[in-house]
């Protein structure tokens, strides 16, 4: 039997078939239609291979000592509903903590968030967005009117330019790099900005090789260079943007001779991007995590934003601000209302109006005041977080500055996660409840480019694991407020009929049809490419940026920028791909990423055990000496819990979106020889 359903990995939303032996998923196979074009990169092609890994929980289990026992449905839930209900009753609503998922379906983030806000009281909810794209919603909402992904994935190849900043597209979105390939190969030119040389830099004509965190003035000399030599599109600035005349003199001070220094970009080179891009018919941009985690994301992605309306590249295929989802369903999440300050479809929460017509599809009176970051409620655990829910994420790894948060964790009154395994962050909690998996389930993920598809259930969950939709609904029911829903097309026929982004779409509508919201009703087709004619704010606003160096800067002590990302055989913080033999056979341990230049000067060779030091603590791990990474520039991945890369990173954050600078901290690399630093 085969099963189509959506891949698990990256936002790209790769279109599968499980194929199903004796109760097993036992295969997967490419599926012809979607994203993928009948292609899987090889984390596709071992989506399946977790599944019914024996690692895999699969009865609930309560703490007892230092240790977890065994304990029936019943007994769990109760104990998460007495311990939840103690902490509301003695400290308020606005003591709890929920965290959604961004690998959990639409229908399961859209209960979490409700159960947070309609039967807690508080909006306290939040997910690991926060840890990648929070800086994304802010700056282009604040810019265009809306925080998403501005084209589709098909029209990537109708661009003339493309340019990369940010983005380790290859190992990221391979199917998205594949599209950009191809669009090379018919002509297009790509431009790629990246402290080290990714798989896409073979085939770019031009590789600007910037200094990690100097983003802002990279993109300011780009655009100073296209404004003094007139090659801005006037006739889209005039007619459809604001603020432009204050901005336009503010870029007048970033010469690319300016910007060369603290970029390490030779001007001559951000001069020639600039033309590239600003002479193209279409030029289309695509980040990721490489500029919005930063003390100034939001203002790497407001600069995206100055750019494309610049050269007027918005609106038409080919162009566009396309910022890439790096989790399966981080764009859903988002979508649902898993964000401490806005609901389903980001209605603000402070917003009467709306917030009013919620109100009356849920029976309810709703918080009104923003709830707390996911790092926030990190820090405010033992004082004015006092229990967390926590779904499907993985904080112990996926945050900044691990030995904070473990801190922090170990402060709760009472932690409660599901989870497939036993990840880092469940061996902390008071109750473990086991999950489904996505093979195990029916509901939706929601791709980077909003392209909303339905995941189906192929096998039965494993042992006694449940949908996150079933716990949340029998947990609310437990604390009286009543989800009776008898499936997930029963809660996406309620987040339709709150109306806004979703208000067209149904199961029985996406069984046929390929829809990206905004879909505002059940005659709409989908918006494949946003603000056509004018955006969603109405005029495009122009923002002036200025360059702000990272919190944390190399000194004598630390001379080392170290830099963080994935790997293409492994995903997020492992707890799928680490329980996969094809992925682990291909890595399975971190390396430190270091220029030749720099180990000679250490005095470290390939394959040296070396040990990598920051301000929050110490991790070591072997070095691999590539000319691929920029002098003074260490990179880790962050996949490995046994040389865990956030122990280092900064919790430093940007001021508007509350995302940590994971991408920029100052390191030292010590030599290991015979078990002791050189």
């Amino acid at each position: 039997m085969k099963v189509p359903t959506v891949c698990i990995y990256c936002g790209t939303g790769c279109r599968l078939f499980l194929v199903v032996r004796d109760g097993r998923v036992t295969r997967v196979l490419p599926h012809q239609d979607g994203p993928g074009e009948g292609k899987l990169c090889i984390k596709g092609w071992s989506a399946h291979e977790f599944i019914h890994h024996p690692d895999r929980l699969t009865t609930p289990l309560i703490r007892e000592g230092q240790g977890f026992r065994e304990a029936t449905w019943d007994e769990a839930l109760d104990k998460v509903v007495e311990e939840l209900g103690k902490a509301r009753d003695r400290h308020g609503s606005d003591a709890l903590g929920f965290l959604s998922s961004a690998k959990a379906t639409n229908e399961e983030n859209y209960l979490m968030q409700k159960l947070a806000r309609a039967v807690v009281g508080t909006n306290n909810i939040d997910h690991c967005a926060r840890l990648c794209h929070a800086s994304t919603v802010t700056g282009l909402v604040s810019s265009f009117g809306s925080g998403a992904m501005t084209n589709s994935q098909e029209d990537i190849e109708e661009a003339d330019v493309i340019f990369v900043i940010g983005s380790n597209t290859s190992e990221q979105h391979p199917l998205i790099a594949r599209r950009m390939i191809k669009a090379a190969k018919k002509g297009a030119r790509i431009i790629v900005a990246d402290p080290r040389e990714i798989g896409l830099t073979a085939h770019a004509v031009l590789h600007l090789n910037h200094r990690p965190g100097s983003d802002v003035a990279l993109l300011n000399g780009m655009m100073n260079v296209i404004l003094e030599e007139g090659i801005q599109d006037d006739s889209f600035i005039e007619s459809r943007t604001e603020e432009y005349e204050e901005f336009r003199k503010k870029i007048g001070r970033y010469s690319p001779e300016l910007v060369e220094p603290i970029t390490g970009v030779p001007a001559g080179n951000i001069r020639e991007a600039a033309r590239l891009f600003g002479e193209a018919g279409k030029a289309s941009i695509f980040f990721s995590m490489g500029i919005t985690q930063h003390t100034t994301g939001v203002d790497n992605v407001v600069s995206t934003a100055n750019l494309a309306m610049l050269t007027g590249n918005v609106g038409q295929p080919g162009t566009g601000v396309n910022p890439l989802r790096g989790q399966n369903n981080v764009q859903g999440a988002c979508d649902m209302g898993g964000l401490p300050s806005y609901l389903p479809g980001y209605v603000s929460v402070e917003d009467d109006v709306r917030r009013g017509r919620i109100e009356k599809v849920w029976g309810c009176t709703l918080p009104v005041m923003n709830g707390l970051t996911l790092m926030e409620m990190i820090n405010e655990c033992g004082d004015g977080i006092r229990a967390m829910f926590i779904m499907g994420e993985n904080p112990m790894l996926s945050d900044p500055d691990t030995n904070h948060v473990r801190e922090q964790l170990g402060k709760l009154d009472f932690l409660v996660v599901s989870e497939l395994f036993m990840s880092e962050t469940a061996k902390m909690a008071d109750v473990v409840l086991p999950a489904a998996s996505f093979a195990e389930k029916d509901g939706t993920f929601t791709a980077t480019d909003r392209r909303i598809q339905m995941i189906r259930k192929a096998v039965d969950p494993v042992g006694g694991s449940r949908p996150d939709w079933v716990i949340i609904s029998d947990i609310s029911r437990r604390l009286g407020f009543q989800m009776n829903y008898e499936s997930p097309s029963d809660i996406m026929d309620e987040i339709a009929s709150l109306g806004g982004i979703y208000g067209g779409v149904s199961h029985e509508r996406l069984e046929n049809e390929d829809l990206r919201w905004p879909c505002p009703h059940k005659e709409h087709l989908g918006t494949r490419i946003l603000h056509q004619g004018e955006f969603s704010r109405g005029l495009g606003r122009f923002q002036t940026v200025e360059y702000k160096p990272p919190a944390e800067e190399p000194d004598d002590k630390y001379p080392y920028i170290l830099t963080t990302g994935r790997l293409l055989f492994h995903w997020h913080t492992g707890t799928m791909t680490r329980r996969s033999k094809t992925l682990t056979d291909q890595v399975n341990e971190a390396v430190m990423e270091i220029n030749p230049a720099d180990a000679r000067t250490l005095g470290v060779g390939d394959g040296d055990a070396v040990k990598v030091t920051s301000r929050r603590g110490e991790i070591s791990l072997k070095a691999w000496v590539t000319d691929g990474i920029k002098e003074g520039v260490v990179f880790i991945p962050f996949h490995f819990a046994e040389a865990a890369a956030n122990i280092l990173t900064n919790p430093a954050y940007d001021p508007l979106a509350k995302i940590p600078e994971l991408k920029v901290c100052a390191v030292r690399v010590d030599r290991i020889k015979d078990g002791r630093t050189e």
